[in-house]
């Protein structure tokens, strides 16, 4: 019996060697990952990019979709059985009811695998019949990228960094006042410990929701079952040499535990096996929410791209073993709030906002691009007279009130410095201009057999991310 064990696992393994070999040419697989920082639209895209591959009515600039070698598209169980699903059919369901409505947000890593039939095109139409592609899309919190810049600093250096970054952002000059009294070399206190940690991670969501991205550590802002344990109890200190036994060391401790217990795990198991990755950024919501939050993005979009490149990091460079993310697209969503004419200014905003990124992105090699989108357009173009003036608005049904409004968010500058240099200039509001943001609800939809959900250039991000596989 055990000989006759050990020659069945020999079997399986044999076999999973060979469907391992043979995968890349029966049935290729690219791994999508979905991310973004806090409300950029990582469910909508995904629900309605799924949709929009499902139903292809509106998807004219997917190239495999427009020419007919898409077949047929078709939800498969995902192949890692450990990960929650990506809850599609249930947000699909929200967003294309009588009564839509916004689905919550990223929370957690899930993933959902879509197989699409596809006749080749070309030369090899001639010598093969149709082939399956399964697309396995990985959606998971951007505010979890952050942390990888954690992994090259110790304790002393994270929390400078972070001391510096909370004075003068909401929350952030309370708890510097109370650290600045605080002595790291006293004993270990625990409820004084979890006060600390729970003034800073009071800051830190006081921080976000004041539109500002580099909110860092993660997992302080989406905790999950994670919530009270001593991984997370832990918070910057001023510098000192904190002996045995005292507040200092035990954060000191901590803060490496969450390095190696939280983030590198994530980054082994699940980042590191992806192909092609969009970042969602509400670049929109950063313009309104002043100089200090688009400066804040700039620099949170350049640390999240440190993710897709090893760098001098030992451990990343062992887990990434020389591969490489092939695209990375940049996507600015929300464009049903700007009319078509404002378009181009946004997608340009973008590129130089993310300039920094953009660059330590392509000089690892991958390929990205960047746009502007929605993965599900909400808003209808008008125009309007306001003080003798034609106005280009869009208009739609506002989320708090129920009711229709018209919007104009101001005019976004044709040169993208203009608003870069003033936010990097440490500027407290915009010199000359303001810019507004509504919250829109979802629009009731009314599709034809065939057509996916509304959207804007969501067939182009798909050609890009895809397009080349397909």
């Amino acid at each position: 019996m055990v000989i006759a064990a050990i020659a069945d696992q020999i079997a399986r393994t044999a076999g999973g060697v060979s469907d391992t070999l043979k995968a890349p040419f029966s049935e290729p697989v690219i791994r999508l990952g979905v991310t973004g920082l806090s409300r950029a639209g990582k469910t909508v895209f995904i629900t309605s990019l799924v949709a929009n591959l499902m139903d292809r009515g509106r998807m004219p600039q997917l190239e495999a979709a427009a020419n007919g070698a898409i077949q047929t598209a078709y939800l498969q169980p995902q192949p890692n059985d450990t990960l929650p699903r990506f809850n599609y059919e249930a947000y699909l369901a929200q967003l294309t009811a009588p009564a839509p409505s916004w689905p919550d947000g990223t929370r957690q890593i899930s993933e959902l695998r879509v197989s699409m039939r596809v006749q080749p095109r070309g030369l090899l139409s001639t010598f093969s019949g149709p082939r399956t592609v399964h697309i396995d899309i990985v959606d998971y919190p951007g505010e979890w990228l952050l942390d990888l810049g954690l992994l090259e600093q110790n304790f002393a250096e994270w929390s400078r960094a972070a001391l510096e970054r909370a004075a003068g952002r909401p929350g952030g000059d309370a708890y510097v006042t109370r650290v600045a009294d605080i002595d790291p070399d006293v004993h270990l206190d625990e409820p004084a410990a979890q006060h600390l940690a729970t003034l800073f991670t009071a800051h830190l969501q006081d921080a976000r929701a004041a539109g500002f991205s580099d909110c860092s550590p993660g997992r302080f802002l989406l905790p999950g079952d994670l919530a009270g344990s001593p991984v997370l109890t832990f918070a910057p200190l001023p510098d000192g040499k904190y002996p045995r036994g005292s507040l200092g060391r035990e954060f000191e401790r901590r803060f490496e535990s969450y390095k190696r217990n939280i983030v590198r795990p994530f980054f082994r198991d699940h980042f590191a096996k992806i192909d092609r990755q969009i970042v969602l950024v509400d670049v929109l919501g950063a313009i309104h929410a002043g100089p200090a939050a688009l400066d804040d993005l700039r620099s949170a979009m350049a640390r999240i791209l440190g993710a897709f490149r090893p760098g001098r990091n030992d451990f990343l460079a062992r887990i990434f073993n020389g591969r490489r993310v092939e695209k990375i697209l940049f996507a600015a969503t929300k464009a049903d709030h700007l009319h078509h004419s404002q378009h181009p200014q946004l997608t340009n905003i973008t590129k130089a906002l993310l300039r920094e990124a953009v660059d330590r992105a392509d000089f690892a090699g991958a390929k990205t691009s960047a746009m502007s989108i929605a993965a599900l357009r909400t808003t209808v173009e008008d125009t309007m007279m306001h003080d003798g003036i034609e106005l280009d608005v869009v208009r739609g049904q506002l989320l708090d009130t129920g009711k229709q409004a018209a919007f104009y968010p101001g005019a976004l500058p044709d040169d993208p410095t203009q608003l870069l240099s003033t936010a990097r200039a440490g500027a407290e509001k915009w010199l000359d201009a303001d810019y507004g943001i509504m919250r829109f609800a979802p629009a009731v939809l009314s599709r034809r057999p065939g057509d996916g959900p509304p959207h804007i250039r969501l067939d182009k991000a798909a050609q890009f991310l895809l397009g080349d596989r397909l």
